[in-house]
């Protein structure tokens, strides 16, 4: 039957039909290509390391292609993410207060301003990719550099694509959202960019779009370029921003750490962990939330990046504090808390570049850091024992031969940070090769130990899963670096410091001062551009004031960890609502307890300089 003969109730259908089939046709190949790139991360480095073992020779630009890789990973990701709606928001009032027209209204309203402020990011992004264009850099066999980096406009679209798509699935409220973004666009290149109410009116529109529930990427993106416009210059920044930041020769371990942490939580390792933790701390009131601060202070320990423990963790050790009935409320707050534990630990890699920067020996800042960071495990892990709830009838005798069966039916699980560290800490691996051998491992437990997941049907979905939650994380990551260079560029931490030197005049002030100054950067910074931008500012003017180097470096990396749980960009609190699936200010008030506990313990370091100068003192050449 022909289109022309067909009822029309049919016709819809049969188109609807298709349109179902043509999108999950896009989502297979989507899934499909962000599982290849994740697989050829893990491939490449391991390649590298053989060869380089081997026959001593190399693979010509891999690092390079990794690097580029998690651009691809982070832009298709992102798409896909938007594809389901699991994009981000730091507040959804729009989704979880309003009902029927006004839910649908605030709908249209924050899908219209996102697709706004992801078409500027397009744009900037084009511009950024036609410059690249004319300086003829390769990659490797001959493909351009600004081919790959032609991902960034598109990943942009994609997103904007999709936001309108899913803006309603009624076209009128489709086309209001895009009728309602070509009007803003419209009325943004009309109205005076250095006009100073260009900037109140815009910053208002961003903010209320923002409680209504537009993605975290495009609160921070829209920020930076209404703020980069207001002051004349260029938003291109923000997509180099972007592109500096995913393509940074350490970032491929997020993706990697994350996709190891992926394996385990998909298979069975969670089960196996709990009865293993049960059978050596059952017993004990709050055994968890000890086991729960020791691993992740330790895994982030040696990936340097506290989301990163979140990611590949949250997985296994939220069964286990749920298990030994934990509220959901304690062991989201708890395992957000801890997240950020280790920042201090060595060989963290937050602690070398401070001390590169801050030219401070590495082993006295490594020295230095040790007590500091027990300090903090030891006032989280203490918390959250006392918020255990277990039951007396619960309790149970410790019990030899369950503990070892437990410990035997876990063993491959319990070598992987075994094998992570090998790797990373024995010279014979790159921090990103170290990683992919943990990802490699980690496969393996699943796919040929344990063979609870099979290679063709199971792993691509839990790879495209990781790839999903990465895109977000990067998009979040990559525009507010952006939105930090304008902070850089408008020489606001110069004028703090400035106006420090000018008032303060007590080093008991000072201090205090600074932990408020550092709680603040530590929100709105990512710690390396923090410890670049910053540090090279906060050490001669600590000098003044009589602080030791190595005891400023601690204090700034524990501050550094409290920001990570702190609004508005608290990386944490991000990586603890894309994880748990939960919204921004309930993880906040979750974690909130963990905060006062944390700045009690950042008040300590503060104030007895003996917990960080000790070690150094004792045992630094």
């Amino acid at each position: 039957m022909s289109a022309e003969a067909m009822p029309i109730p049919t016709f819809r259908a049969a188109l609807a039909q298709q349109r179902k089939k043509w999108a999950a046709r896009l989502a297979f190949g989507e899934n499909a290509v962000i599982s290849a790139a994740l697989a050829a991360m893990v491939i490449l480095p391991l390649a590298e390391a053989l060869l380089r073992r081997t026959l001593h020779v190399s693979i010509p630009a891999s690092i390079a292609i990794v690097q580029h890789l998690v651009l691809v990973v982070g832009m298709l990701g992102g798409a896909i993410a938007a594809r389901e709606q699991r994009l981000l928001s730091l507040a959804n009032i729009g989704e979880t207060k309003l009902h029927g027209r006004f839910r649908a209204g605030a709908k249209v309203l924050t899908s219209g301003i996102a697709v706004v402020v992801c078409a500027f990011l397009c744009i900037a992004a084009t511009q950024f990719v036609l410059s690249e264009r004319e300086s003829e850099r390769f990659l490797a066999l001959g493909i351009p550099i600004w081919a790959v980096e032609s991902v960034l406009p598109l990943g942009f679209a994609a997103i904007a694509l999709r936001i309108l798509w899913n803006a309603s699935e009624k076209w009128a409220l489709r086309l209001g959202a895009g009728a309602l973004a070509l009007a803003v666009t419209a009325l943004v290149l009309q109205w005076p960019a250095t006009g100073h109410h260009f900037v109140f009116v815009a910053l208002g529109v961003m903010l209320v779009a923002s409680v209504l529930g537009i993605p975290a990427f495009v609160t921070l993106g829209g920020t930076a370029a209404i703020l980069f416009r207001g002051v004349g210059q260029p938003i291109a920044s923000i997509p180099v921003a972007h592109y500096t930041l995913v393509t940074n020769p350490s970032l491929p371990t997020l993706p990697l750490f994350t996709l190891a942490g992926y394996f385990l939580a998909e298979g069975g390792s969670p089960k196996r962990l709990i009865r293993l933790f049960y059978a050596l701390f059952g017993q004990f009131r709050g055994g968890p939330a000890i086991i729960t601060v020791l691993v992740c202070a330790f895994f982030t320990s040696f990936t340097g990046a506290s989301g990163v423990t979140i990611l590949a963790l949250g997985g296994l050790l939220m069964p286990v504090l749920f298990d030994a009935r934990y509220s959901d409320k304690d062991a989201l707050g708890l395992l957000t808390g801890a997240g950020s534990l280790g920042l201090l630990l060595p060989p963290c890699l937050p602690m070398i570049v401070y001390a590169i920067v801050a030219k401070v020996p590495i082993d006295k800042m490594f020295l230095g850091g040790i007590i500091p960071a027990l300090v903090m495990m030891t006032a989280t892990a203490l918390w959250g024992m006392r918020q255990g709830q277990q039951k007396a009838d619960s309790a149970h005798s410790f019990n030899p031969k369950e503990a070892l069966q437990a410990l035997w039916g876990a063993k491959w699980e319990l070598l992987m940070p075994v094998v992570a560290s090998v790797a990373l800490f024995s010279g014979l691996a790159t921090p990103v090769e170290a990683a992919a051998i943990t990802a490699l491992y980690a496969f393996l437990v699943v796919t040929v130990f344990h063979r609870e997941m099979a290679v063709f049907r199971d792993i691509p979905r839990v790879m495209s899963e990781c790839g999903l939650l990465i895109g977000g994380v990067l998009l979040i990551l990559g525009v507010s670096l952006g939105f930090t260079n304008y902070l850089v560029d408008a020489e606001i931490p110069a004028r703090a410091v400035a106006w420090t030197t000018q008032t303060i005049h007590s080093p008991f002030l000072f201090l205090l001062l600074l932990n408020l100054f550092l709680l603040v950067v530590g929100c709105l910074m990512e710690i390396y551009p923090a410890i670049v931008v910053e540090v090279p500012l906060l050490v001669p003017l600590g000098a003044v004031y009589g602080i030791d180097p190595v005891r400023l470096g601690i204090i700034f990396l524990a501050n550094m960890e409290l920001g990570y749980l702190t609004p508005p960009v608290g990386l944490n609190l991000l990586m603890s609502s894309y994880r748990f699936r939960k919204p921004v200010p309930e993880v906040l008030r979750a974690v909130l307890p963990v905060i006062v506990v944390l700045s009690i313990g950042v008040l300590l370091i503060t104030y007895i300089p003996a917990l960080t100068t000790t070690l150094p003192r004792w045992f630094g050449r």
